[in-house]
């Protein structure tokens, strides 16, 4: 009987053996097959990571440095090179700039890690509902470590790549710092990364100093930014910051009332004003920085001398002025302070700076004639003799091939008369006429000829204003300037302008004389009438040859404003446009 038992018990274990081998076999096989692709898996995300440039030099990337421009009062002007608004921190931005973000985002951020199964979750079953992909589970860490890499393949490689950074960005900074870093990298608006350059293209104004209702719609364009922008779609971007405030109510970042007044607020962008009109000034301005500080190591602000009303002003007068022709003004205070500088009518179709373009001056290089004769004794009463005048080959004719014979010498600038300040340059030398353009500023670029003292020897309008800069500075050296100081972000000063003492180039009684010449020719009878008005000291008008260039030089209280108008190609202007027309009517309109 015992033995019948065990035989059975031996028969059923016989039985039961193949079977139980193939089940074990199948199932070693599983676990093989797992590890296998375990390790498949990590040999894969280890090749991903070794494929993955330096994770510091991701976080701390090079870019060219900016520069911003800043005017004499410190308002900004424009930026060069800036791809990043001005860094912004948790620790330092209003709480609900970054609430609103956190708010409508990730709202379970501070309490989850580097990727929220939850929301992906969620994400997975709304897609499948919609049968599209109509939602997504990204934390901010994961968008951060997306923006980091500013890269949209559709990559699994990427992914896995985002996902290292992800838990990399986590372990090494603080939630505050990793939403710093979102906040800071987040691409908004034209290649421009970081809400404070969004708060500054949009709403004109640091991120620093957004209100909830700016806070949540800046927030509302990340889901799009150009599907959601207060510039493009202000319909949709405002309906989205509506949904932004009540989840930051929800959420508890803001109360029931808070919201219903930011609601009140919104309202579409306004479009920042078109920096182009400041393009030929900060041009100018950006040589001057590379000539004073070398090579850029990092960001500066440059803070600059330019009155951007006065600035703003002419850019939007000369146009209208000069028609189909070009123009340029420089307005330079009378210790040089250079106030605004126009090069064209438009930057946007021409770069070209005609303020600092070599052109002939025409009549406007007189002053340099008659401050020799002045000096040499003779007053705006000495008498002189308008009559044709010949030297070799060389015979001028007045502007209106008319001459008044015996004339002062007042009557004879006012009229700007060609023999007198020939003969004058005869009587007293043509050296004494170079040395005094010398000791004025522009010596060195004038030819030795009689054509010179008519205005043949050209120079720019800079250089033209400057020589008028110094009458109306009582007689003292004038060197123009257009930086006062440069600083890094943080206020450091790079480079400080220390002015040296300027130099007494006219005797007080040469420049009283030669501003009462130059305030006859703004009075009636005079070439510049037109640019008579309050406040107006005086001025001087220069038409050059087959009236090529046109030019107006005058002064209003402490400002020397310069004025040209002509063709790039040289061509001849209208016979009827004179400096004392157009130009001396611009500089009328600029100070009205």
């Amino acid at each position: 009987m015992f033995r019948k038992k065990s035989d059975t018990r031996t028969v059923n274990s016989k039985q039961q053996s193949p079977k139980t081998s193939r089940g074990l076999r199948v199932f070693v096989w599983c676990v093989d097959l797992f590890m296998l692709c375990l390790v498949g898996v990590a040999i894969y995300v280890v090749i991903i990571f070794l494929q993955m440039p330096s994770l510091d030099a991701i976080l701390h990337e090079t870019r060219p440095a900016a520069i911003v421009f800043l005017d004499k009062d410190g308002n900004e002007l424009r930026s060069s090179n800036r791809i990043m608004g001005v860094p912004v921190s948790v620790e330092t931005l209003p709480p609900h700039v970054w609430q609103a973000i956190v708010a409508i985002e990730d709202k379970r951020f501070f309490e989850h890690g580097p990727v929220e199964f939850r929301a992906i979750a969620r994400a997975m079953f709304s897609n499948l509902l919609h049968g599209r992909l109509a939602a997504g589970g990204s934390t901010i860490t994961q968008q951060t470590a997306k923006n980091i890499f500013l890269s949209r393949e559709k990559k699994i490689s990427r992914k896995v790549q985002e996902l290292i950074l992800s838990y990399w960005l986590e372990n090494r900074f603080t939630k505050n710092q990793v939403l710093d870093l979102y906040m800071n990298r987040v691409s908004l608006v034209g290649g421009m990364r970081g809400i404070d350059a969004a708060a500054r293209v949009m709403f004109q104004t640091s991120a620093n100093n957004l209100s909830i209702a700016q806070a949540a719609q800046i927030a509302a364009m990340l889901k799009a930014p150009t599907t959601y922008s207060p510039l493009v779609n202000p319909d949709k971007n405002i309906a989205r910051a509506r949904i932004i405030l009540q989840e930051m109510v929800r959420q508890g970042y803001i109360t029931l009332n808070q919201a219903r007044i930011a609601a009140r607020q919104l309202k579409p962008a306004t479009p920042a004003p078109n920096t182009n009109i400041y393009r030929y000034w900060t041009d100018f301005v950006l040589d001057e920085v590379e000539s004073t500080i070398g090579t850029l190591e990092s960001d500066v602000y440059v803070y600059t001398t330019m009155d951007m009303g006065l600035q703003e002003r002419i850019a939007d007068i000369l146009p209208q002025r000069v028609g189909e022709h070009q123009g340029a003004v420089v307005a330079m205070e009378t210790d040089g302070a250079v106030r605004a500088m126009v090069g064209g009518t438009n930057y946007q179709e021409s770069q070209f700076n005609r303020a600092l373009a070599l052109r002939q001056p025409g009549s406007s290089f007189k002053p340099v004639v008659y401050l020799v004769a002045l000096e040499n004794g003779m007053t705006p009463d000495s008498y002189v003799n308008d009559s044709p005048f010949s030297i070799g080959d060389y015979s001028p004719q007045n502007y209106n091939k008319r001459y008044y014979g015996d004339i002062t010498l007042a009557t004879a600038f006012a009229k700007s008369v060609n023999s007198v300040p020939l003969k004058l340059t005869q009587e007293f030398g043509i050296d004494n006429v170079l040395n005094m353009a010398g000791r004025l500023g522009v010596g060195n670029k004038l030819r030795r000829e009689y054509s010179t003292v008519l205005g043949a020897s050209e120079m720019s309008l800079l250089d033209l204003t400057t020589i008028y800069a110094v009458i109306w500075n009582d007689g003292y050296s004038v060197r123009p300037y257009s930086i006062t100081k440069i600083t890094d972000p943080s206020g450091n000063i790079i480079y400080q302008r220390n002015p040296s003492e300027p130099l007494q180039i006219l005797m007080p009684q040469t420049v009283d004389y030669m501003t009462d010449l130059l305030a006859d020719v703004v009075q009636v009878g005079g070439t510049g009438h037109r640019a008579m008005a309050p406040g107006v000291l005086g001025g001087k008008t220069g038409t050059s040859n087959d009236n090529r260039d046109a030019w107006f030089i005058g002064a209003w209280h402490d400002l020397i404003i310069g004025v040209w108008m002509g063709n790039d190609d040289f061509t001849s202007m209208s016979s009827k446009i004179t400096g004392g027309t157009i130009p001396a009517t611009i500089f009328h309109d600029i100070v009205k």
